[in-house]
């Protein structure tokens, strides 16, 4: 054993710093489902800066430094404070502001999101179902985004208003009427985020051919 850990001490030192690299710097996170659409589709793997908001000692949740602030606007990775799974979704809400919804128009502090360019759309879900949709640009407290809407499913489109605790953040999906979001699982502590997602770095169609979407690699998250 030690002369097979000799012949292969470079080797074994490129594995520990890689992992070191991945569990404590950066990262990157397959998407699984449609909850992010049409930000993030299925098969996207997105790259996550691990040191966006703090430098943990790897494996745990504990910060060793607080590096940044999470800012409203940031798609976040983030362990689900209610069964341990990963998830990615947008901050919308940081600690102190009033978050409301009215009929799904989102409040922030008692200021409504403004819908733009709405256009119909028709959305794939599990096992060949579509249903039609409103795809919209929503702008709210300085922060641009694409969203969209799908009637027919259900989902909380009411809610609040509540105020996001000290250390604490409030997140949605951009595809409002399909993800479990914070309006399901609540607040998401601030030792539960993982990192911010930032680029696209490969993706592939997982729903339907498993071809490459070219056009989507090395593209900026919004």
């Amino acid at each position: 054993m030690k002369h097979w850990i000799k012949q292969n001490r470079g080797f074994l030192i490129f594995l520990l710093c890689f992992g070191f690299f991945r569990l404590a710097i950066a990262d990157w996170n397959p998407i699984p489902s449609g909850s992010m659409r049409p930000t993030l589709l299925e098969g996207d793997v997105v790259l996550v800066n691990r040191l966006a908001y703090d430098f943990k000692i790897p494996l745990t949740d504990a910060a060793v430094v607080a590096l940044g602030n999470p800012r409203r606007g940031d798609v976040i990775t983030f362990t689900s404070p209610v069964d341990g799974v990963r998830l990615i979704k947008r901050l919308v809400g940081v600690p102190g502001d009033v978050i409301e919804m009215r009929n799904e128009v989102l409040f922030i502090n008692g200021s409504a999101a403004e819908y733009t360019v709405t256009q119909r759309i028709v959305e794939p879900l599990d096992h060949g179902v579509t249903v039609e949709g409103l795809r919209t640009i929503e702008q709210i407290e300085g922060n641009e985004r694409t969203v969209q809407f799908l009637p027919t499913i259900g989902a909380k489109r009411n809610f609040g208003p509540i105020t996001v605790p000290a250390d604490k953040y409030f997140f949605l999906g951009d595809n409002r009427d399909n993800s479990a979001d914070s309006r399901y699982i609540g607040f998401v502590p601030r030792r539960l985020l993982i990192g911010r997602a930032h680029h696209i770095l490969v993706s592939a169609d997982i729903k339907n051919d498993w071809r490459p979407r070219l056009d989507r690699l090395g593209e900026r998250i919004q």
